[in-house]
């Protein structure tokens, strides 16, 4: 059976219909597919599906975008490699990793940086990306590395701007002018010079043969997906839509150009969904319906975009949980149009009232994650396009050093990037009932 999802969301108000038709899926019924009839460890895709070793790949991961820095660094090498046994051990086998940071005079942006400045790269943290790579082999697990982020925390597509003016990158942390932000950073789409130098970046790593392995990163099934960015948006919702036609433009020709250097490798853009393209559900389907772009990818914030108050969490939940269920049918309905895979690949909640501590409650997260993992399977049993899920975020032997729970260079990674509270939103190694929901889910998906 194959299900057909529609649905219909008005914040405040759900109602969502779900029917069945017989038609089986184009896996079972082609029998020429080269896909399920060669067993390849590299995921594919076929149709509406995930693909790998000839079955569909339904998978849980999580977001572990530090992962290089642990394999760059002689302390964090034990921290990586617990880190991948507890992370395996658990079911989670699929990361999604930042795979370069731009050198920034951002104030709350990662360091060190992968990406000196055009054309220059950090050789200890691409030796960083073949430990971890390496590390993750052993373990049958499967990245995504994603090249660039619209948000200032890695440097990002501010801190290209910045390259080409001389000027300082626009901050938003310290004018907060995030509107001119995010205006500012779209015009990374539109700068030839910064799309060379983009491209030049993709470049070095796709082509890269792994240092510790000998594998050319092209013949390597380790890697799942390349994604254009985390998070790129067109603009901001105020003044973005204008510019849409160039943000359409790029994920075209990155996604085509990466494909002209790795025919083996998936292409993904790292999309929030439609919540990330201008809140319109119809760009962020024309956006994606391109051949270049395998499978499509979501992110889902309740609290971000006020569905959720931590502070009032009996009041808001339900409004939260309907919204967050018609959001997820809503993009899953655009990847039946476009008979696409689909990742529901950020998501969230934080601990109890907002608390950064260790110590503190999960009760909310934990409710969180059970009832949006229920929904997800039901969907997955329904044949849907929904192929996986990556939890935000994975901070595990991690910890906040400071009071104020302020990264500062030098301070252990947790999942939380520069920008946010340490113990925001990870999930560390201690928290015993969330990993008790994610293995079950885990368990689940494992079995499909």
């Amino acid at each position: 059976m194959r299900a057909t999802v529609l649905s219909l969301m008005v914040f405040g108000c759900i109602v969502w219909l779900t029917s069945c038709a017989s038609v089986q899926h184009g896996a079972d019924s082609s029998s020429d597919s080269k896909v399920a009839v060669t067993g390849s460890p590299f995921v594919s895709v076929d149709g509406s599906r995930l693909m790998r070793h000839g079955k569909p790949y339904y998978f849980v991961g999580t977001n572990f975008w530090y992962g290089a820095y642990l394999g760059s660094a002689g302390e964090g090498l034990e921290r990586l490699g617990a880190e991948l046994d507890q992370l395996k051990a658990l079911g989670i086998n699929n990361l999604r990793i930042l795979a370069a940071a731009e050198q920034t005079g951002l104030t709350m942006a990662v360091q060190p940086a992968l990406h000196l400045a055009p054309g220059e790269y950090n050789e200890d943290l691409l030796v960083g990306l073949d430990v971890l790579l390496a590390e993750m082999a052993k373990r049958d697990m499967v990245a995504v590395l994603y090249f660039n982020n619209f948000w200032q925390w890695s440097g990002g597509m501010s801190q290209y701007m910045a390259w080409l003016t001389g000027e300082p990158p626009f901050d938003p942390d310290t004018t907060g002018d995030w509107n001119g932000f995010m205006q500012n950073s779209a015009k990374f789409y539109r700068s030839e010079e910064a799309q060379q130098w983009y491209q030049d970046l993709i470049q070095v790593i796709v082509t890269r043969t792994n240092s510790v392995t000998g594998k050319p990163y092209v013949d390597d099934p380790t890697i799942m997906s390349w994604q254009l960015a985390n998070e790129p948006r067109p603009g901001s919702d105020q003044d973005g839509r204008p510019f849409y036609p160039h943000y359409k433009a790029w994920i075209e020709k990155t996604a085509r150009f990466i494909k002209s250097l790795d025919s083996n490798h998936l292409v993904s853009s790292g999309s929030e969904g439609s919540m990330g393209t201008l809140r319109d559900l119809g760009l962020y389907k024309d956006a994606h319906a391109i051949a270049e772009i395998d499978y499509l990818t979501f992110h889902m914030w309740p609290k971000n975009w006020g569905w959720f108050d931590v502070k009032r969490p009996d009041e808001t939940y339900p409004l939260a949980m309907a919204n967050s269920k018609a959001y997820v049918l809503q993009h899953l309905q655009v990847a039946e149009e476009l008979d696409k895979p689909i990742v529901l690949e950020e998501f969230g909640i934080e601990r109890d009232g907002g608390d950064y501590r260790l110590g503190a409650g999960t009760r909310q997260r934990d409710r969180f994650f059970a009832e949006i993992f229920g929904f997800l399977e039901t969907q997955v049993k329904l044949e849907s396009p929904l192929m996986g899920t990556n939890f935000w975020t994975w901070g595990g032997l991690g910890r906040a050093k400071s009071d104020d729970f302020i990264w500062r260079t030098g301070d252990p990674f947790t999942g939380d990037p520069p920008q946010e509270p340490q113990g925001l939103n990870s999930v560390f190694s201690q928290d015993r009932s969330t990993l008790k929901v994610l293995k079950s889910h885990a368990d689940f998906m494992r079995n499909r």
